[in-house]
């Protein structure tokens, strides 16, 4: 067995092999060692470590309060204010608005569009025009600094009850069938919508299927529009399920109900 070459040639004259005798008496071995078959040897190893420090010099100050995404979406409602949360931790930093496109800076008229250090920018009537990805950039005593960007989608819906609508699929079936029962609501893309429904059978504990989903879709260039959905699935159709199907769709503005009927053929 051949001696470890040892990186540092100034420990190259030094052996690292020995040979314990007796208690306490130790033998220095040549470079190789010699075993006949069948006999043992007990290796122990002595390592050194080398630890290596590295200091680093802190960050530089980060201007803008932190957020736990690269990009957020703000809804522009025509009838509440909207505000760009690029708040900054110094309250001395210049801080102003910039479009990504076209480029440019906008304008805080005071007015409009001013800029609160608690809130970041408040556009107070949105419109149509404002829509587009915007950011911030904020100055102070170094390198500006820019916020994450934030995508500006107009809102096409105004604010109410829910705008609701229901339909069946069949409308006429026979016993055994399957029935789906499709509740809809076009609202603000950042409202939550709430269903309810009455149906033949729900105090017999008659059991059916329901599930609620929403998403959000583009109705024309910078349109956004919330889609929430509440399928009622009737399975093996019976005598009993004949009747009205009733939804309640509620938000915080109030609630809408509609009703469609199910027969039999």
């Amino acid at each position: 067995m051949k001696e470890r070459e040892s990186v540092d040639s100034s420990l190259k004259s030094q052996s690292i092999l020995t040979q314990v005798m007796d208690k306490g008496h130790f033998q220095k071995l040549a470079a190789t060692l010699s075993l006949a078959a069948g006999q043992s040897v007990e290796l122990r190893f002595a390592m050194f470590y080398l630890v290596v420090f590295s200091v680093h010099k802190e960050d530089k100050e980060e201007l803008f309060v932190p957020t736990p995404s690269y990009f957020e979406i703000v809804y522009l409602n025509p009838d509440k204010p909207a505000v760009i949360p690029c708040r900054v931790t110094t309250p001395s930093a210049k801080v102003t608005l910039h479009r990504e496109f076209p480029a440019g800076e906008i304008e805080t008229d005071g007015t409009d569009i001013i800029y609160d250090a608690k809130k970041g920018f408040v556009f107070q009537h949105p419109t149509f025009d404002h829509k587009g990805i915007v950011y911030c950039k904020a100055e102070s005593q170094g390198a500006p600094q820019i916020s994450i960007k934030y995508h500006l989608l107009y809102v096409e819906v105004p604010k109410g009850p829910p705008s609701t609508t229901v339909a069946v699929s069949p409308s006429r079936v026979g016993l055994s069938d399957r029935v789906r029962v499709v509740c809809t609501v076009l609202g603000e893309p950042d409202v939550d919508v709430k269903f309810r429904w009455q149906y033949p059978g729900q105090e017999s504990e008659r059991p059916v299927i329901i599930q609620n989903f929403w998403r959000l879709i583009n109705r024309g260039i910078g349109h956004t529009t919330r889609i929430s959905k509440s399928v009622l699935l009737v399975e093996d159709f019976e005598d009993t399920d004949v009747g009205n199907y009733v939804c309640i769709a509620q938000n915080l503005q109030g609630e809408t109900t509609v009703a469609t009927k199910v027969e039999l053929k």
